[in-house]
């Protein structure tokens, strides 16, 4: 071997130096490094505990593209299959936006009196309307109860499963335990909502008091989340006062005229004055069948006398699928009708985080 190769070969370092080399390397490495909290982890800061719990479909799945509601952006979604989504107008960003306040989370039962001065003014239809919309978004378990003494149409206003009313419910209240014993009593629509009917006949509609409105809602709140209250026309009868004594939240419901809306601004003053400040103050007011061409009533100053007086004022247009008086489907309405009822629920919603009121 000639004496240039031998030079070379000096140069290059031989096998059994590489590994003290190479672990050399590691060795200063880690102790240069082993006062990091995210050396021990390998891939950033060790976290607190590990649990199957961390397994949940927003950490683990990659987001989608969530699909539009409606209009061209829903038709070009769906025709290309989900690969073309356009993003969402502002219109459908305030949709989700209404749907999430929708879906607050209730702690307990919330229960929710729809009451009117005046009859004939929608109470009923959109007591069901709004227990529809609520029903229909959110995951557990809605009721809406018929408290009106007086022939109340509420169970009219779906397809009824059973003949059992609020009056058999109480009869047999002490042998309801659970809630599929409770379900018995309801009818249930398409939305999920159930309603309880009240009893037609006079002997037995007219003996529903406060006391008996007490104990149909103590009963229903072990089973139910929200409770939709329809009330008899007025606020002096006694089934009316029972409805106000276990209500968190009222909606007080009232035409577009000048007389409905007098009378609703006077069960304002009436809740003020006889101790339900709380639920006035709190209150969601609605205007009912506003038209496009309403003439002679100045409605936006109602609706501000309203949105200054209670938590907020809804109007609703009027819609031809509610003047038929006959079963109400969701689906039937018009979209800005749907729309108004989306807003009037979200507004509802906005009291389920507010402490529950009670009142000697």
């Amino acid at each position: 071997m000639s004496a240039e190769r031998r030079d070379l070969q000096s140069l290059w370092p031989r096998e059994d130096d590489v590994v003290p080399i190479a672990q050399a390397t590691r060795s200063a490495a880690f102790a240069a490094n082993s006062d990091r909290p995210e050396a021990h982890a390998g891939v950033g800061p060790r976290p607190a505990r590990l649990t199957a719990a961390d397994f949940t479909p927003e950490r683990m799945l990659r987001p989608t593209a969530q699909a539009p509601g409606g209009g061209w952006r829903r038709t070009l979604y769906s025709l290309s299959g989900g690969v073309v989504a356009i993003p969402p107008s502002a219109a459908e960003l305030h949709r989700r936006e209404l749907i999430g306040r929708v879906k607050t989370p209730i702690t307990g039962c919330r229960k929710v009196a729809f009451i009117s001065r005046k009859g004939g003014v929608g109470k009923t239809t959109t007591c069901l309307l709004v227990g529809h919309t609520f029903a229909s978004l959110r995951g557990d378990r809605v009721v809406a109860l018929d408290g009106n003494p007086d022939a109340g149409t509420l169970g009219h206003r779906l397809r009824r499963e059973t003949t059992e009313t609020v009056a058999t419910l109480l009869r047999d209240r002490r042998a309801i335990g659970r809630y599929a014993d409770a379900r018995a009593y309801t009818s249930q629509a398409s939305t999920r909502l159930e309603v309880i009917a009240g009893d037609e006949r006079s002997e037995i509609a007219d003996a529903l008091g406060s006391a008996d409105v007490d104990r149909a809602v103590a009963l229903l709140e072990r089973h139910f989340n929200l409770l939709c209250l329809d009330t008899a026309a007025g606020v002096l009868g006694s089934a009316a006062q029972g409805v106000l004594e276990v209500a968190d939240q009222a909606v007080i419901v009232s035409a577009a005229s000048l007389d409905a809306a007098r009378a609703a601004s006077a069960t304002l003053d009436w809740l003020e004055d006889h101790g339900h400040h709380e639920i006035a103050s709190s209150a969601v007011a609605v205007l009912n069948g506003i038209r496009v061409d309403s003439r002679g009533v100045d409605v936006e100053r109602i609706q501000e006398h309203f949105a200054a007086r209670c938590r907020a004022c809804i109007r609703i247009p009027w819609d031809p699928h509610l003047e038929i008086g006959a079963e109400v489907a969701l689906e039937q309405l018009r979209s800005d009708t749907r729309q108004a009822l989306l807003e009037l629920a979200a507004e509802i919603a906005n009291g389920f985080t507010e402490p529950k009121q009670r009142r000697s």
